[in-house]
C-alpha cells in the first residue's frame, strides 16, 4: 500500500542549484510526488518545525541554517515510503552514505546534508500538514 512522507531539499542544495538534480533522482526512484514548492522560512517558522529538538545543542544552528535560504518541501508518495525515502536521502553524514543516495552526492558536511526526511509514518503525517494545506496534496 501507498503512503505518504515528507522530504525538504534544503537551503544548501538549493544554493548550489541541484534541486532539479535531486527531484529528478526522487522521479526515478518511483516516488509520486503530491505536493511540492520553494520556501523561505523565517527563523520563527524553523524553530517551530524543529520544536521537537528545541535544547539540544544544534538547535540554534539548524533553525538558522534552514531560515537561512530557500528550501524544497515535498510530500511524497511510494509504498513504504519513510523507510524508501530515508535509504535514498543516505546516512546523515555524508561521509558515512551509501554510494548512489542523495547525501553521498549532494551533502557537503553533517549540518549541510542537502534533504531531510521523516523518521515515521506520524511524523510524516506532521510534517506534511506543517507545510501544506488538504489542497495542496494532489
Amino acid at each position: 500500500m501507498s503512503n505518504l512522507t515528507f522530504g525538504i531539499i534544503k537551503p544548501d542544495a538549493v544554493k548550489k542549484g541541484v534541486q532539479g538534480s535531486i527531484i529528478q533522482r526522487i522521479l526515478n526512484n518511483g516516488f509520486k510526488i503530491r505536493g511540492m514548492k520553494l520556501i523561505h522560512q523565517t527563523r520563527k517558522q524553523a524553530e517551530g518545525f524543529y520544536e521537537v529538538h528545541r535544547g539540544k545543542p544544534f538547535y540554534d544552528e539548524l533553525t538558522e541554517f534552514m531560515s537561512s535560504g530557500p528550501c524544497v518541501v515535498l510530500a511524497l508518495e511510494k509504498e513504504n515510503a519513510v523507510p524508501e525515502w530515508r535509504k535514498l536521502m543516505g546516512a546523515t553524514n555524508p561521509a558515512e552514505a551509501d554510494e548512489g543516495t542523495l547525501r553521498k552526492e549532494f551533502a557537503s558536511s553533517i549540518g549541510e546534508n542537502a534533504v531531510h526526511g521523516s523518521d515515521s509514518d506520524e511524523n510524516a503525517a506532521i510534517e506534511i500538514a506543517y507545510f501544506f494545506s488538504k489542497l495542496e496534496l494532489v
